[in-house]
């Protein structure tokens, strides 16, 4: 069953805030590239992915957050990742993603990066 992720989003001074709940997969991460794509029109200085609802990621969830930092690196926002899980944080190591991305611990860190 293709069931779309809930893809919360707010403001935080000049940073947008992403809240993915759910499994990213293949059949969900439009839903993250519809988000990113809706927060990136809005040219904010930094756009944040809390992962922190986010138990499982599959590759197609790992490549959709690295279109999202291309997306924002040509844009040049600022795309930091926070709350990652112990399970997608694996993924991340797995792949060696880990030292591409900007990742802080929590939300208020990530707006001052």
């Amino acid at each position: 069953m293709n069931q779309e992720l809930v893809v919360e989003q707010s403001s935080i001074g000049d940073a947008i805030v992403l809240r993915p709940s759910g499994d990213i997969d293949m059949s969900r991460a439009s839903s993250i590239r519809k988000a990113v794509a809706e927060a990136m029109r809005a040219q904010p200085a930094r756009l944040i992915m809390d992962l922190s609802h986010v138990a499982y990621m599959d590759s197609s969830g790992l490549a959709t957050l690295v279109e999202a930092l291309q997306h924002a690196m040509r844009s040049k926002v600022k795309f930091i990742l926070v709350g990652i899980t112990p399970r997608v944080k694996s993924a991340f190591e797995i792949t060696k993603l880990t030292g591409l991305f900007t990742i802080a611990t929590t939300v208020e860190e990530a707006t001052k990066a």
